[in-house]
């Protein structure tokens, strides 16, 4: 391992992990977590047509691979005139992606609430929809929220496969490098430290996060 290297290359693979990994992390989470309690709600609902029609997109996109995906959003649909830019192509694709693996955890979430908070509700005078975003979601979030921590967590590693779209994130940096200076082992070692580093503060903030949400709920 030369250490030389693992110095000087240190902060040129920090900075677009700072740049852009993160905020491709973020925005794409964002959208996921709308994509999800939407698609979780209609399923809540069980509204046929619709259910259905969620069902079908969370079979598809958790039976095919992300980097599948990537490649026909990217390279595949230029065939057929639709031109999508790397990085908002990256954030569609990671976007569907989480959204159709979060939707499954806040329908299970949704699910696990007891049929009397939607009573509760109704005999206060809301309606099915207030009850829904006053009481129920709330309440699912909580439930749902380490599942969703952890997804966010594998998230920010799967930016990775942004790379192969000409994103220019941590490990297409990476390679940049490794491409003048022939240490491959350092440099992969190197940036696998910065993704355990994020991932790291990542997981003490979702400790702390759970901790709050139990002493909220004690209250």
């Amino acid at each position: 391992m030369n250490l030389q290297v693992f110095i000087d290359s240190f902060w040129k693979i920090l900075l677009p992990g700072l740049t852009v990994s993160i905020p491709l992390t973020v925005i794409s989470f964002s959208l996921a977590m709308v994509i999800a309690i939407i698609t979780a709600l209609i399923q809540f609902a069980n509204i046929k047509i619709l259910k259905d029609l969620a069902r079908f997109y969370i079979w598809f996109i958790r039976g095919t691979p992300l980097l599948v995906q990537l490649f026909v959003v990217f390279y595949g649909l230029p065939s057929i005139g639709i031109t999508i830019q790397a990085i908002p192509a990256a954030i569609i694709v990671f976007s569907i992606n989480e959204g159709a693996y979060c939707a499954e955890t806040m329908r299970g979430a949704l699910e696990s609430i007891p049929k009397g908070q939607l009573e509760a509700g109704y005999c206060v005078g809301m309606s099915y929809i207030q009850t829904i975003y006053r009481i129920v979601l709330p309440q699912a979030l909580r439930v749902a929220f380490p599942s969703l921590f952890n997804a966010l967590i594998s998230l920010v590693k799967d930016t990775s496969l942004a790379s192969n779209i000409t994103v220019t994130e941590m490990m297409m940096q990476t390679r940049m490098i490794n491409a003048k200076v022939y240490e491959a082992l350092t440099l992969y070692l190197e940036v696998a430290l910065i993704y355990l580093m994020f991932s790291t503060i990542l997981t003490y903030i979702q400790r702390w996060g759970e901790k709050k949400l139990s002493s909220y709920e004690k209250h």
